[in-house]
């Protein structure tokens, strides 16, 4: 098994293209037998202006010959334009169409070969130094929504890796500066091949709360010790997906109704659990480990913002018990800052 993995570890990510292979060079094709064709029928109408060296007659099958070695440059000179119209008609039709058609082959060259060997060989040299990125399986709205407030945070695109099986997806998660790959995330080999173990945390929105607990199952059993966070939408499944190994799970459904709920009691505090939730807003949840400096002190006099809980060994500690009279090495802190101080306002 490890050896299986050490093969498709190195496997290069994948890029969605707007057009298939396949439509692309038919489509060039078809461009170059369209011009391939104009001048046929250009030669065709001036072929009293050729002169056949063999027998002195000029056949439409010699015309299709002298357009195709006319147009390759490879000139016998077995039959050659002689009047000067005719000659006019190669320098200024014939030959543009000329050049036209070498680009096209020389475009779908470098196109099929050139640029796709270098980019497949970019992205395996990407792929190797992949480490302490975030892996995003599932570009959804949700998923969408969490890179775009990823990069608004700080995060580098380039740190992030999206998969889906979709590839107009991956074309817009492309677009943000995202490294993308178009695969099956309940797949090993899909997972290895972004050097999950490597990753500092998966974010998983498949849509289906079956397809993100099984997405879960395959992650954890790839990467068990990075910390995922996975979206649910049906109560019952809250437990499955923690049970599957989520460190966090969210249910879009219950976050919405607790906003409806809060608007109920008041109509500034929805408001307000939004503006903690975005990074445009004026106040921002931050989760952070305890400073040196700051073991031994209040979670009430903490400088960088408002402290709310501490998590000490598994157990979450409110700013009003009195375990939070006293910061320990190792805790970690959930605070209010403010966005505007950080913005330098």
């Amino acid at each position: 098994m490890k050896n299986k993995r050490a093969q498709v570890a190195f496997r290069p990510l994948r890029r969605a293209i707007s057009v298939p292979v396949w439509a692309d060079a038919g489509l060039r094709l078809f461009a170059a037998l369209f011009l391939v064709f104009i001048v046929v029928m250009v030669h065709w109408a001036d072929r009293a202006g050729l002169r056949d060296a063999h027998d002195g007659f000029v056949s439409f099958l010699d015309i299709v010959y002298f357009t195709m070695i006319s147009i390759t440059t490879t000139g016998f000179g077995d039959i050659t334009p002689v009047t000067d119209r005719a000659r006019l008609v190669e320098a200024v039709i014939v030959t543009p169409i000329r050049l036209a058609v070498i680009f096209l082959f020389v475009g779908t060259a470098y196109n099929f070969i050139i640029k796709r060997s270098w980019e497949k060989w970019r992205m395996a040299r990407i792929q190797e130094r992949l480490k302490d990125h975030i892996v995003v399986l599932g570009y959804g709205v949700s998923g969408s929504e969490a890179v775009s407030e990823l990069i608004q945070r700080g995060t580098d695109p380039s740190c992030i890796v999206v998969i889906d099986p979709s590839g107009t997806r991956l074309a817009m998660a492309e677009q943000a500066g995202c490294n993308v790959m178009e695969g099956d995330a309940t797949r090993d080999e899909t997972l290895v091949a972004v050097r999950l173990s490597e990753a500092r945390a998966v974010l998983v929105s498949a849509g289906r709360d079956d397809t993100t607990i099984l997405i879960i199952l395959t992650a954890k059993h790839v990467a068990p010790n990075v910390p995922i966070t996975a979206v649910v939408r049906a109560d019952d499944n809250e437990q499955l997906a923690r049970q599957a190994g989520a460190d966090n799970v969210i249910n879009p459904v219950r976050f919405t109704g607790l906003l409806l709920a809060g608007s109920a009691e008041g109509k500034h505090i929805s408001d307000y659990l939004a503006d903690l939730a975005s990074v445009t807003g004026r106040v921002q949840l931050v989760e952070r480990e305890v400073l040196p400096d700051e073991v031994g002190q209040t979670l009430e006099s903490l400088d960088t913002g408002k402290g709310l809980r501490i998590y000490r060994k598994g157990q979450a500690i409110g700013f009003w018990e009195p375990a939070a009279a006293r910061l320990e090495e190792g805790d970690i802190i959930v605070e209010i800052t403010s966005t505007c101080e950080r913005d330098g306002f």
